[in-house]
């Protein structure tokens, strides 16, 4: 079978498109043929070595896929061959097959295609356990996303509505982004490069400041969101995109009564798996009604992942960036 492997850490020119051997599932596990796997910057940390639970080279990188079950374990109940499924993965999904855990797969709905499937796992399981569990958003509240014109950005700016949230405020690195996040249902958008970000947040909120902030950069960004984290507020960080580290004081937090917050989809799904099933579930009544659309960017052959991470490494993506396996 075709693969991309990284062949040591670096940039996207150790990419290298191969022949693998044909994975082999265990007992609880399923063999997925892939037809579209999407690009993550999870992904590119990894190629970095960078990810804070990345593999060393050589490994096939990928978090997720969508696909169609061609052989089950021994121990399967729920899972059938010929099923359409979406999986999260440790890693491998830059393949053609992949062998997957039976509970880190889920079926597709019949109305949903492939291609919104493949844009799903990692952004939208995401974005829903920030919100709604880590965060636990309460209608009418305010929040905030930054870099609200990405995957997750999109899919976030959405599933806020969806769980309750009176106002949804995107932030995003150029005046381009900004139609992106306003067609994702924002009220508002935010050029954290011209404007002051913290000072219009809390413009907008009578000076409240936001209920919820997402954040996936880190750095300054993370810091100087503090000054517009409105009394029991929650900061929830979940990346370091901006590749600095953001520092807080004890006394940013105790009188105010707010919280600053982590979450990490690759932790959970080494470590607590089962935290998911309440977000597949969730995820695909949402994509089954229509009710969230997956922003999709553009669209990349698998042979092609040095240029797909490329692009998200440009800051010009939007959306989710898909790459197409089957031929």
């Amino acid at each position: 079978m075709k693969a991309v492997i990284v062949s040591e850490f670096g940039d996207p020119s150790v990419l290298d498109y191969i022949d693998l051997e044909m994975p082999k599932i265990g007992a609880d596990q399923v063999l997925i043929r892939v037809v579209a796997t999407s690009v993550n910057f999870a992904d590119i940390m990894s190629r970095q070595g960078r990810y804070h639970s990345g593999s060393k080279p050589p490994f096939t990188p990928g978090l997720d896929a969508a696909g169609v079950v061609e052989g089950t374990g021994a121990n399967i109940r729920h899972l059938k061959i010929g099923q359409r499924v979406i999986a999260l993965l440790k890693n491998g999904s830059y393949s053609e097959y992949v062998a997957s855990d039976e509970n880190l797969t889920f079926p597709i709905p019949d109305s949903v295609d492939f291609e919104t499937a493949a844009a799903c796992p990692t952004v939208a399981f995401t974005s829903y356990k920030l919100l709604a569990d880590v965060a636990r958003v309460r209608p009418g509240e305010t929040v905030l996303v930054h870099a609200a014109a990405g995957g997750i950005g999109t899919t976030a700016v959405q599933l806020a509505r969806l769980l309750g949230a009176g106002k949804v405020i995107g932030t995003v690195g150029s005046d381009r982004k900004k139609p992106i996040v306003e067609e994702a249902g924002a009220d508002a958008v935010i050029n954290n490069q011209t404007e002051d970000f913290a000072a219009e947040v809390n413009r907008l909120t009578g000076g409240k400041g936001a209920d919820v902030i997402l954040d996936s950069l880190s750095g300054a960004i993370a810091e100087k969101s503090l000054t517009c984290l409105a009394l029991y507020g929650r900061l929830v960080n979940f990346g370091s995109a901006g590749g600095d580290t953001g520092h807080f004081k004890t006394t940013d937090l105790h009188s105010s009564c707010r919280a600053v917050l982590g979450f990490s989809l690759g932790t959970t799904i080494r470590n607590r798996p089962d935290l998911l099933t309440d977000a597949a579930k969730r995820i695909s009544e949402f994509l089954k009604d229509g009710r969230l659309k997956m922003k999709i960017g553009r669209h990349y052959a698998l042979k092609d992942a040095a240029k797909a991470q490329e692009w998200m490494e440009s800051r010009q993506s939007t959306g989710k960036i898909l790459l197409d396996v089957a031929e």
